[in-house]
């Protein structure tokens, strides 16, 4: 899509002008406070921009013009037809502006340009648009009563949505939130991790261009602790949506419950199984392993972390992995030829580390990687790393690293393999591959979780829906399902004299 270089990436990025205050009804705004926060390159360690720190004050402020705009009904009662018009004249300015957006993206979240500039940024406008296209197709129903009475099922905008995303896909993340949040009818306050605000700041401006009236769509920069635990503690938030670790996500949940009963909806962590039985296509399997496991640094809620594979190929199989992985090499993410860029920063960084040292301490080897490179670039570099001699019972295999470590398992049987996939306390995602039609049905139905592949990994688009069991969350991200989680049923029924 880009014939440029990573010359040109960096000339570009030394002249790009980055907008870093809050957006708060319909223009660029500072922090109340007057504070602001530095946001930093992962690739090298300096500061990209210092945006707006907002706290409780900026928060009201926010919600309640986000209240004002939804009562108007300027947005909440138009016509879905007209909302759908906006919504895909939103995703072509996001187009229009391609290579900022993924310069911003891949300054701010270290995610490699090519990623960006051919997946991020445009499956977040795509995502916009099928979305828009959808909302005027989404018919409401009539009950089967009798013959006196007419029963009306409607769905109703919630009002005001919080929707909070996380660092790994900025981009991503938020046009799955406000996407359908915005096509129902609600007025959104979008909480960008403090990390990656840079795309969600320009991207409001592009959705006020594109003709989202003011205070629709508001975004404000801040803290988790703060700023985020007073959006969700908020009387006056109707709903909230998040996307992040399973420790937040369960402290949303109380500050639902400790508030007005907010609607609240969870896409948390997880630790995927991806299963290899003995009679896969192992070539593509072990591309696809390594591509699980190292795809945006492993910093991937559904990345396939345990690898699982049948005991009769689980040396083969490996050293296929392993040799795959050498195609992972840790580079900065404005090169073209980078696959893999840097951990986001050091607290990440470190935590894979300590990971790592433990699983050594608990018995696993390294079958590759495990150490630090490129460490005099400023940034924080993780090899692509691979445990072998790995059991389910181990932390590393237990536990969310969120970085490019997978561990590997043996597996006696089917059975064995559906056993060690559903001990664990997440349900969010993996694969299984088999050439065999009954194993890989059977295999995949067994497993607890809200998405599995056969014989494919990362598989999907939106018109399928994404979310987790257990641990990993609830409601349902993409797709016409996800409607759900920002309207209400209402029923009106309908007596004739």
């Amino acid at each position: 899509m880009s014939n440029m270089t990573y010359s040109d990436w960096q000339s570009r990025a030394d002249s790009l002008q980055i907008e870093g205050r809050a957006f708060i009804d319909g223009q660029y705004v500072s922090a109340l406070s007057g504070r602001t926060s530095e946001c930093m390159n992962p690739s090298n360690g300096q500061k990209l921009a210092d945006v707006a720190l907002c706290g409780p004050e900026d928060a009201d402020q926010a919600v309640k013009v986000a209240r004002k705009s939804f009562e108007s009904g300027v947005w909440s009662k138009m016509p879905p037809m007209e909302r759908k018009k906006v919504l895909i004249r939103w995703a072509e300015l996001i187009e229009q502006n391609l290579q900022e957006l993924a310069l911003l993206e891949s300054l701010n979240a270290g995610k490699p340009i090519s990623d960006t500039l051919n997946s991020d940024i445009p499956s977040a406008a795509n995502t916009i648009r099928w979305t828009g296209e959808a909302i005027d197709k989404a018919y409401e129903q009539i009950a089967p009563t009798g013959q006196d009475s007419l029963a009306l099922v409607t769905r109703l905008p919630l009002g005001v949505i919080v929707a909070i995303v996380p660092w790994n896909y900025p981009m991503t993340t938020t046009a799955w939130k406000l996407a359908p949040a915005l096509a129902t009818g609600n007025s959104v306050i979008l909480k960008p991790d403090p990390k990656t605000p840079l795309t969600a700041l320009r991207i409001a401006q592009l959705a006020s261009e594109a003709g989202i009236p003011d205070g629709v769509l508001n975004v404000l920069p801040g803290d988790g602790p703060i700023l985020g635990q007073h959006l969700c503690l908020h009387q006056d938030v109707d709903g909230q949506t998040f996307t992040g670790s399973t420790a937040v996500g369960k402290l949303l949940t109380q500050y639902s419950g400790q508030s007005n009963l907010k609607r609240t909806f969870l896409e948390l962590g997880g630790k995927s199984a991806n299963i290899i039985f003995a009679d896969a296509n192992l070539e593509k399997a072990a591309s696809l392993a390594a591509i699980a496991g190292f795809y945006n640094c492993g910093q991937t809620c559904t990345a396939g972390t345990r690898l699982l594979i049948e005991q009769s190929i689980y040396d083969e199989f490996l050293e296929r992995v392993v040799e795959k992985s050498k195609g992972w090499i840790p580079g900065n993410a404005l090169d073209p030829a980078t696959r893999m860029g840097p951990v986001i920063d050091k607290n990440q960084f470190d935590t894979i580390s300590q990971y790592v040292s433990l699983g050594l301490e608990e018995g696993a080897q390294l079958a590759c990687g495990g150490a630090q490179v490129l460490a005099e670039s400023g940034g924080h570099y993780h090899q692509a790393t691979i445990f072998s001699g790995a059991n389910n019972q181990m932390r590393i295999a237990r536990e969310e690293i969120f970085g490019p470590v997978i561990s590997a398992i043996p597996f006696d049987d089917a059975a064995d393999a559906v056993s060690i996939a559903n001990d664990s306390p997440y349900g969010l995602a993996g694969a299984v591959w088999s050439r065999n039609i009954n194993t890989a049905h059977k295999v995949a139905a067994a497993v607890r979780t809200g998405t599995m592949g056969i014989n494919n990994y990362f598989g999907g688009d939106i018109t399928v829906p994404f979310g987790g069991f257990k641990e990993s969350g609830n409601g349902r991200d993409k797709s016409m399902h996800a409607f759900d989680d920002y309207t209400e049923l209402k029923t009106t029924w309908i007596e004739f004299e």
